[in-house]
């Protein structure tokens, strides 16, 4: 796969972007005297996706979507405004790869259903008991003289 020249500077200076973003994100919760696990308790973003903020690692994020998610979730909790800095940056938070996965009808998996065994044990069953009552009841019935 070839990428243009201008896509190549595009990319290079979205890195630098990115980079650059994590370290403002990092620098701003150190002087809060933050660690990453208090962060990930006040935010509820695993520490791992905070790093990759932090690191302007947004392709370790799960999706364009969750990394601007996460990034104006962790910036408003360190009092930035992460609205304004993703409207800013919108080629930083989309992300034109291909995904190494697709999911599609082929993937699907047939499974058995966890009752789908022997349906007709448990009737046979319960017939069977059913015909000994009956039974057991007509000779009871004869013995004692009822019938």
């Amino acid at each position: 796969m070839e990428r243009k020249k201008g896509q190549a500077e595009l990319d290079s200076n979205s890195v630098n972007q990115m980079k650059e973003l994590g370290e403002n994100l990092r620098q701003r919760r150190k002087e809060m005297n933050l660690s990453l696990k208090e962060a990930e308790n006040a935010t509820s973003i695993r520490t791992a996706y905070l790093q990759a903020l932090e690191e302007g690692e947004m392709s370790k994020l799960i999706s364009p979507v969750y990394a601007q998610g996460f990034f104006k979730q962790y910036a408003a909790f360190l009092g930035l405004d992460g609205e304004h800095i993703v409207r800013e940056h919108p080629q930083i938070f989309s992300r034109s790869e291909s995904q190494e996965f697709a999911y599609g009808i082929g993937t699907l998996e047939v499974r058995n259903h966890p009752g789908s065994g022997i349906k007709w044990f448990p009737n046979a069953l319960w017939i069977l008991v059913f015909l000994f009552v009956l039974i057991l009841a007509w000779y009871m019935a004869k013995w004692f003289g009822v019938l």
